[in-house]
């Protein structure tokens, strides 16, 4: 992966066959498909959960499953239980969507749904122990990943900063929901 420097060098007359960078082709032709970053984001993506998906089904696990389990395992870690619109929030998905998941991963033995008796229109979320189980199995994805993208931390850490800045401006714009994701 290139560094920032690398990427924001213009090529200038001195070497005018270096080779273009995403920030010269964006300016040479604003149009260009292999410059668009919703172009980079979404294929990214799609490849990204395509490595996951080999990984997860040992676990049972379909890649929006294993990034509801993520959160619960956080607020399992932090010692609260989370709550459907807290989830639906921190996973920027609507209520929707996430319900199938939940009732999908209920249904697995992995967590309870259970209306709060103070407000009962707060649903809380809570792993059942084979849910917590499921956690330290999980633990060979993360490095596997890594593994399979041919990235060191330091390049995925820049990904990962680029990628939740663009989160962050969509959030911003009232395009997808939820709050920022808490800090790992």
């Amino acid at each position: 992966m290139a560094t920032t420097a690398e990427h924001t060098t213009r090529r200038t007359a001195a070497d005018p066959d270096a080779e273009p960078t995403t920030a010269d082709r964006l300016r040479d032709d604003p149009l260009a498909l292999e410059s668009q970053v919703c172009f980079a984001l979404s294929a990214g993506a799609r490849g990204l959960v395509a490595l996951y998906r080999p990984l997860l089904e040992p676990l049972g696990l379909t890649h929006p499953q294993y990034l509801v389990l993520l959160a619960l395992w956080q607020d399992d870690a932090d010692g609260r239980p989370g709550t459907v619109t807290d989830l639906a929030d921190r996973l920027a998905l609507d209520a929707g969507t996430l319900s199938p998941l939940l009732r999908r991963l209920e249904g697995s033995g992995l967590l309870t749904r259970e209306r709060s008796v103070d407000d009962a229109r707060v649903v809380h979320v809570r792993l059942t122990a084979r849910g917590r189980a499921l956690r330290a199995e999980a633990a060979t994805v993360p490095p596997a990943i890594a593994a399979a993208t041919g990235l060191t931390i330091d390049e995925l850490a820049e990904v990962h900063t680029a990628a939740s800045k663009v989160v962050a401006a969509a959030r911003r714009a009232g395009v997808i929901g939820g709050a920022a994701p808490r800090p790992a």
